[in-house]
């Protein structure tokens, strides 16, 4: 294969499919679990589907090393590769492989058919790897509309359960509506600029040529991305969504097109230099902080590295914000793997008292829970720590003072609902029987995966660090990335 590839780059025109390496293997074997699936027995379907497709993310994560060696544009400017895009791409890929060797128990004792659950799996993510490269807003709306379609026919896959299709519903209805309105902003942007492409649209508007147009197209645009990221006040369909959709979808759906939907948003944000952003992201940060949901609150800590809008301070924001979203999809992948497992059929046992006495039960799948959940607060040594750490000084460095107070002081009220499920955990007994299975070798290999990513972003960010800072430089014009500040290191004993 990788002879076929140099040979296959000599030829001019083959670039460009180089540059779409990883969504070309996500679809052919999107493709091949779907021609398979009538031919595999039901009771076999859940397992080999299952490890094809994560064949399929181990070879999309091979394709994304080997575009990163191939930089630049492809398809008439409509797609970049670059250290930005290389790295939203590998971590949708990433997160999509983990969700899938979850999947592999979920399925079987649910009962339900693989086969169409892995595909969309696959082209949910070709959509969101789309939306990471995509310097061109009709791609941009290409990608989040195959990214969409699939993840609303997965929220409603528990077909048996009344909520499930209750919540595909609403998040189709609503979503084609948040949809409308980022079409609807592209399509004023291009009345006012003359062009979808990002680039030549941050040259208009350096230009100073800034009418009441250019406003209301990114008014539009922030709404129909603030719907995908569920930042207030577009998160009204989070609870229901999430409470219908199987666990496993959930842990999938609040991760992976939301870090896609974060790399539109700060290519919007930072690429584009979007007027009046500042407070519309202030508010809408301090309003998602605020509120009491878990992803909801994280979506708002992450969008205080988006506030930081001045030439000097860009890069640092940048690199918060993609270090954060990494951090928050280990952690998050990784807590409702564990959720998933525990569920049971039916998903019976998803209420705080059925948690009680867990760490007697089952003291590994009980401490591995409170790793992501000691992440979630943010305690040293874990991901989630050093995420807060870097989004809040680099917020108090550019004097965003109130913004930083607010989510300190919310992160501490949200480690309550955190702490109170460790309580529930190791100092309460079991009030009722809840059967916890044995867990499989796919969820073991997630849930391994997910605690060595959140420990490795706890004790050595660096590496990340340093390659979300190179992918700032590339995602901002020249002038601004020479000039910005370098982001904060963290202290030795940590680092080291």
């Amino acid at each position: 294969m990788t002879l076929l590839l140099a040979q296959l780059q000599t030829i001019p025109q083959s670039i460009d499919y180089v540059r779409i390496l990883p969504e070309i293997v996500l679809s052919l074997f999107g493709i091949l679990v779907m021609v398979l699936d009538p031919l595999v027995d039901e009771e076999n379907s859940q397992k080999a589907l299952g490890y094809i497709s994560f064949i399929g993310t181990l070879g999309a994560l091979l394709a994304t090393w080997y575009m990163a060696q191939s930089p630049g544009l492809a398809f008439s400017n409509i797609v970049r590769v670059d250290s930005f895009s290389i790295f939203f791409t590998f971590l949708v890929i990433a997160i999509a492989a983990v969700v899938i060797l979850t999947s592999f128990e979920y399925m079987t004792v649910q009962r339900i058919r693989a086969g169409e659950y892995y595909a969309l799996i696959l082209f949910s993510v070709v959509g969101m790897a789309l939306m990471a490269s995509a310097v061109e807003l009709v791609m941009i709306f290409i990608g989040l509309e195959i990214s969409s379609i699939s993840t609303y026919i997965l929220a409603g896959f528990r077909r048996h359960e009344a909520s499930s299709s209750e919540s595909s519903l609403k998040y189709f209805l609503l979503g084609s509506f948040a949809t409308a309105f980022f079409l609807y902003g592209v399509a004023l942007i291009f009345g006012a600029t003359g062009s979808t492409n990002i680039d030549i649209i941050s040259q208009k508007l350096q230009s100073g040529n800034i009418g009441l147009l250019v406003y209301a197209a990114m008014a539009m645009m922030f709404v129909g991305l603030g719907f995908k990221v569920a930042i207030a006040p577009f998160h009204i369909w989070t609870p229901d969504v999430y409470e219908g959709a199987p666990a496993p979808v959930v842990g999938f759906m609040s991760t992976a097109p939301k870090a896609a939907a974060f790399a539109v948003l700060l290519r919007v944000v930072f690429a584009i230099n979007a007027p009046g952003r500042f407070w519309f992201l202030w508010v809408a940060a301090a309003l998602s902080m605020t509120l009491a949901y878990s992803s909801i609150a994280h979506a708002g800590y992450l969008l205080v590295a988006f506030a930081m809008t001045t030439p000097e301070n860009s890069v640092t924001g940048i690199s918060a914000a993609m270090f954060y979203t990494a951090a928050y999809a280990a952690m998050n992948v990784g807590a409702f793997a564990v959720v998933s497992h525990f569920a049971n059929a039916g998903e019976r046992y998803v209420n705080l008292e059925d948690y009680e006495g867990l760490g007697r039960s089952s003291p590994l799948l009980a401490a591995t829970l409170t790793i992501f959940l000691l992440s979630l607060i943010g305690i040293p040594i874990t991901g989630g720590f050093f995420a807060k750490f870097y989004v809040f000084s680099a917020a108090l460095r550019a004097d965003l003072v109130w913004l930083t107070l607010i989510g300190v002081v919310n992160s501490a009220i949200g480690a309550y609902y955190y702490l109170r499920i460790i309580v529930v955990m190791y100092m309460r007994e079991s009030r009722k029987e809840v059967p916890v299975a044995p867990v499989s070798f796919g969820l073991a290999t997630a849930l391994a995966l997910s605690v060595f990513a959140t420990l490795y972003l706890g004790l050595l960010p660096n590496r990340i660090l340093q390659v979300a800072q190179h992918s700032a430089q590339d995602l901002l014009p020249l002038p601004s990335a020479a000039a910005a500040a370098q982001i904060p290191q963290p202290a030795p004993s940590s680092a080291h």
